[in-house]
This record gives C-alpha cells, sequence and structure tokens, in this order.
C-alpha cells in the first residue's frame, strides 16, 4: 500500500489560534518510519526529517506524521523534510500530508523549472537554480564550465520541505550553520528559506568569479603574439557555459525582490530585511554576468579582427614572393622561345649578362616589398 493510502487525509477541523490540526492515523495505526530508506515509503529519496523548536534541534525519532502532530500540538517550531529527486509515488504521501498544490508538486518533481515564487494559500513555493564550477586543467571547445541543478522549497507556518536536483547543492553543511545559530532558526521557516536563497547566491558569486578566471586566460591568450592561432572554439564554449550561468541567475531576481518587499504571511517582516541583502548579492552577480557577455563578445571580435589580419599578411606575403619569382619566369620565358635572331644570343656574356639582370631585378623587388612590411 502506498503511503497516501496508509496516512489518513490531512483535514481541517477548525482553527485554534489560527493554526490546522492534523488528523491522526488511521485505524492500521501505520507510521511514516523515514530512520532507515529501506523502511521508508520514500525509498531513498529522504535526505532527513528534523523537527527544530524554539531553534533547537529536537531529538528523537523520524516519523514524519507524529513529528507534524507535535509541532502543531504545541503550535510552536516546525518540521524540516529534505528529499532528493523524488518519485511521484515518493512524494504523494508529503503532498496529501502538507496538502501542497498539485501544480507546485508537479513542479517540484518534474523539475527543469525556471527560478520562480508561487503562493498557493499559506503555502509559499519558491525555485532556485543551482550552479556549482567544474574543475577543468585546461579550457578547450568542449569543457564544461558550469553545472546547473535545482532546489524546490515548500514554505509553510510550521514546514519547510527542500526537493534538490542535481548532484551538487547539499544543503547539510547550511543545515549545520542554522543550527548552530539557534536565534536565527527560531525566527522560523522563513529564515530556512533565506539561508537557502543566500547559499545559492552566494555560488553564483563563486562561480562567477571562476568564470573571470577562464575569461582572463582566454583573453590572455587571444591578445598574445600568436593570438590569430587561438581556438575560436574555446570562446564559443564559455559563451554557451555563460548563457547557461545567466539563464540560472537572471530570472531569480524578480523572485528575490517579491520576497524582499512585498509582504506575504509566512515571511516575517524581520527575515525580509535579510532577504534585500540577497538581492543586492544577487544584482552585483548578474551585473558580472552581463559585463563577461559583453567582454566576450570583444574577445571574439578581437581575435576574428586578428585571424583577418594574419589572412591579409599572408596574402601580401604570397603576392610578394610570386612578384620575386614572375621576374626570372619572364626573362627565361623569353629567352626560352625557339628565335634565331635573339638579343645577344650569340654573345659570350650573354648568358651571365642575363643572370645578373635577373639577380638584380629580384633584389630590388624584395628591398621595396621588405621596406612596405609585405615581407
Amino acid at each position: 500500500m502506498s503511503m497516501a493510502g496508509n496516512l489518513r487525509k490531512v483535514t481541517s477541523l477548525g482553527k485554534v489560534g489560527g493554526l490546522r490540526k492534523v488528523a491522526r492515523l488511521t485505524r492500521r495505526h501505520t507510521r511514516v518510519d523515514l530512520s532507515h530508506p529501506a523502511r521508508s515509503p520514500l525509498g531513498s529519496a529522504v535526505v532527513n526529517c528534523v523537527t527544530y523548536q524554539d531553534g533547537v534541534r529536537v531529538p528523537g525519532g523520524r516519523d514524519l506524521v507524529e513529528a507534524v502532530e507535535r509541532v502543531r500540538k504545541s503550535r510552536d517550531g516546525f518540521v524540516w523534510l529534505g528529499l532528493h529527486e523524488p518519485t511521484d509515488r515518493e512524494f504523494a504521501g508529503v503532498a496529501e500530508l502538507f496538502d501542497l498544490h498539485p501544480l507546485a508538486v508537479e513542479d517540484a518533481v518534474e523539475a527543469h523549472q525556471r527560478p520562480k515564487l508561487e503562493r498557493y494559500g499559506d503555502t509559499l513555493f519558491a525555485v532556485f537554480k543551482t550552479v556549482c564550477y567544474v574543475e577543468h586543467k585546461e579550457l578547450t571547445a568542449t569543457s564544461e564550465v558550469v553545472n546547473t541543478g535545482e532546489i524546490m522549497i515548500f514554505i509553510g507556518p510550521d514546514f519547510v520541505i527542500t526537493v534538490r536536483h542535481g548532484r551538487h547543492g547539499s544543503l547539510g553543511p547550511l543545515r549545520e550553520e542554522l543550527e548552530a545559530n539557534p536565534q536565527q532558526l527560531a525566527k522560523g521557516p522563513a529564515a530556512v528559506l533565506h539561508a537557502i536563497a543566500d547559499h545559492v547566491v552566494d555560488d553564483y558569486l563563486s562561480v562567477t568569479d571562476a568564470v573571470q578566471e577562464d575569461i582572463d586566460q582566454v583573453e590572455t591568450d587571444v591578445f598574445a603574439e600568436n593570438g590569430a592561432r587561438t581556438d575560436p572554439g574555446r570562446i564559443y564554449q564559455l559563451k554557451r557555459e555563460l548563457l547557461e550561468l545567466k539563464r540560472a541567475v537572471a530570472p531569480l531576481g524578480r523572485p528575490i525582490q517579491e520576497l524582499a518587499t512585498r509582504p506575504i504571511r509566512v515571511i516575517d517582516p524581520e527575515i525580509q530585511a535579510y532577504f534585500r541583502d540577497v538581492s543586492d548579492h544577487l544584482l552585483r552577480a548578474t551585473e558580472q554576468i552581463a559585463a563577461f557577455d559583453e567582454l566576450l563578445n570583444s574577445i571574439l571580435q578581437a581575435h576574428l579582427a586578428q585571424v583577418s589580419v594574419a589572412q591579409n599578411e599572408d596574402m601580401r606575403k604570397i603576392t610578394a614572393w610570386a612578384a620575386l619569382i614572375a621576374v626570372p619566369t619572364m626573362v627565361t620565358g623569353v629567352y626560352g622561345m625557339n628565335f634565331t635572331f635573339m638579343p645577344e644570343l650569340h654573345w659570350r656574356f650573354g648568358y651571365p649578362l642575363v643572370l645578373v639582370a635577373i639577380a638584380v631585378g629580384c633584389r630590388v623587388l624584395y628591398r621595396g616589398f621588405k621596406r612596405n612590411g609585405w615581407l
């Protein structure tokens, strides 16, 4: 039986102090045990399930329904459930327990979403694009520079659900940092949302700094002595990777701005001040990416100009050598004709004189081309 069949539907039993109560389990009294993936209806998708009260982690089991019941009965604290790439079946019970909107659930499971912020009643749904820099010894035309993932976050009055997609962007270190600051964590789920947003944007800045080093290296190679021989594929590849980074960073501006300025029920006004700081950092990353894009365009144009100049120089050299070769070719061609009466044909010094004339003519042309920079 699926998790949705084991759990009773979460119903509204009236509001006491503005909070909903959680229904009890079915008559079979089946619990959602998250202590081990093999025993969990959610399988290996579960990363962690923790309850916090007054900013302090509550020790004990990881039974999701029991944790939610305890939090909502005490009207204090919240539950943080972390998942990694869950399937529809794995996420169905969680969606039912927390009364999540089907459209948000579909986005969280399918992934490949643009950064956005949506509100469904008392639940806030946010999508963040995570990025990481792919280390490489040397940038080539096929090097992967930026790798992206996604974090979907459901925020309610007493719960946080994070759904992560991709092989990077683990929230374990972030959770430890938050637990080391109980005063901030006591501000509720909104504090977790801010911490995740701040973490994601900080990664943007780190990646842009790393990408700048690649751009600087390409720029150095292009303007080097043999810059025309630089592989243009490296520049195009860097532009493609920069475009992927831009798709992750640029759309996040509006959601962060909404979190920083617009009144939202589940976001404490005190937390909004922190989102304004995140918005400033995001703006810096966006401006850097736009500047990088313009710089790469300039580098590419400079490289194409260098290639054109190099081709012109090659053509001038070829033309100059062709002119030098044309002198002996013309003279020997004339004397190669089978006529009886030719100038100095039977003269004893005629042949040496022709050779000297050819050498002098070639020498004069060579000096002229050399002086004009053709050779």
